[in-house]
């Protein structure tokens, strides 16, 4: 991996693993988005997400639903979620690949973050997917234990907690918003 400046040099060798709630639509603190009403994206999302196609070779979501598993919401309606969202970026130029979804109460579940099973499983639908050549970014310390857990490079969001002291063990960089990181990708993304 080339490093320049403590920051990767990204080209389509690269994967992007995105965590949901918080990255790419405003958190619903305490409760759950529970239908497609209640999904808003992130301000600048839909530009990110533009610029991130054409960087990289596979881009996942890997979100942690328990809200399935207590009943709150049926798996039906979480997969139209991801459906309209999945459809809303390709419209605006970007792409998701594929979404995980961890729908477990159980923090053992191997799929629930920080373990590593949607990883993995993403790992076995995309051969190409490197760990060492991929990015995870979200909004919480699972979410960079997760990434960490796998080798991969880590970028927190400060969306829902304060900033982090850098340098952290499991943070190797940290913004306020995905279309912060996105920028940070130029000119590489505004060629593409």
């Amino acid at each position: 991996m080339e490093i320049l400046n403590g920051k990767p040099e990204i080209d389509k060798s690269w994967s992007l693993f995105l965590d949901r709630d918080g990255v790419i639509n405003i958190e619903s603190v305490g409760s759950y988005i529970t239908n497609w009403d209640e999904f808003k994206f992130h301000d600048g999302v839909l530009e990110a997400m533009r610029m991130f196609n054409s960087v990289f070779g596979n881009i996942v979501v890997v979100t942690n639903q328990r809200g399935v598993g207590r009943g709150i919401m049926t798996l039906e309606t979480l997969r139209e979620i991801h459906a309209n969202m999945k459809r809303h970026v390709a419209e605006e130029g970007g792409r998701i690949d594929k979404v995980y979804s961890a729908t477990a109460v159980n923090n053992e579940d191997r799929n629930r973050k920080p373990n590593t099973g949607m990883g993995l499983q993403a790992q076995q639908d995309f051969p190409g997917i490197d760990f060492k050549r991929s990015v995870m970014i979200g909004n919480s310390i699972s979410d960079m234990e997760f990434g960490k857990r796998l080798s991969m490079h880590t970028v927190f969001l400060t969306t829902k907690h304060d900033p982090y002291q850098l340098p952290h063990d499991l943070i190797d960089e940290q913004y306020g918003s995905l279309m912060e990181w996105a920028h940070r990708l130029a000119p590489v993304a505004a060629m593409g």
